[in-house]
């Protein structure tokens, strides 16, 4: 487990937060570790709901670029970080009620697991944003598939494919955030959200959920589009020359 992510189990919760003040950005290890807390959840039944949260100020910046970087310049097929994927496609077939506590920029990976999430509450500094184009990318997390279900075509063309961000209050307007709070309030106020979830019959909430959600084969199938598509990508003169400027400019 890496001191960068911070696990803790309360009141039927577990809380999962991002903690990497220094530069905000998600490592490998990150990954894993989350990966880890949502996967060995699922077979624990005192833990009923899940918060994923980030420190104030910032939910998460997205993938550490010297990864991406690593990964697209490597002599191998699959070009994308494989651990990013990995914590992805346990969001995707998570099986409990998780929530988003977001106080900060949502940058790339960072909205995408936002987009995972049954109940979203934001901070009023909350943008989101995915900027993969920019970069000579595609969206990824089966974001291509969730987010225009939630907003519709143009406002998901607009923010996947022209990455344009979006404040707390015009994505709360846009149906994916339900609440929108203060600064420093976005964990207090999911914990509330938790705990009235898991107030109510379990099987009911899980039955009901399921009904609610997109079939995991779904989102698999569409996570393992976007995949071939981004490893290509990855691979590609723009983004290679991206990532490169992006390091450099962080270098000075």
């Amino acid at each position: 487990m890496t001191e960068h992510i911070i696990v803790t189990d309360e009141d039927f919760t577990r809380t999962i937060t991002m903690w990497r003040p220094e530069k905000n950005a998600l490592t490998q290890e990150m990954y894993i570790a989350m990966s880890d807390a949502i996967d060995s959840a699922q077979s624990n039944p005192a833990i009923r709901c899940l918060i994923l949260a980030g420190r104030s100020g910032v939910f998460t910046a997205g993938d550490d670029i010297p990864d991406f970087l690593q990964a697209a310049t490597a002599n191998h097929d699959v070009a994308r970080p494989s651990d990013a994927d990995t914590f992805l496609r346990s969001l995707a077939k998570n099986a409990k009620p998780i929530i988003a506590a977001v106080d900060g920029a949502a940058v790339g990976t960072g909205m995408t697991m936002v987009l995972h999430c049954d109940y979203v509450i934001a901070s009023t500094m909350t943008t989101f944003s995915s900027p993969f184009t920019k970069y000579g990318l595609v969206p990824e997390g089966a974001s291509s598939l969730l987010l225009p279900r939630m907003v519709g075509h143009q406002r998901a063309f607009a923010m996947l494919v022209m990455g344009r961000p979006i404040n707390a209050q015009d994505a709360y307007d846009a149906g994916f955030v339900n609440a929108v709070v203060p600064p420093g309030e976005a964990v207090i106020e999911a914990r509330k959200v938790a705990r009235k979830i898991s107030e109510l019959p379990a099987d009911a909430v899980a039955m009901s959920r399921d009904l609610l959600k997109l079939p995991t084969e779904d989102l698999v199938r569409r996570i393992n589009q976007e995949d071939r598509f981004f490893g290509e990508r990855m691979q590609s003169p723009e983004a290679i020359a991206a990532f490169r400027e992006l390091t450099l400019r962080k270098m000075r």
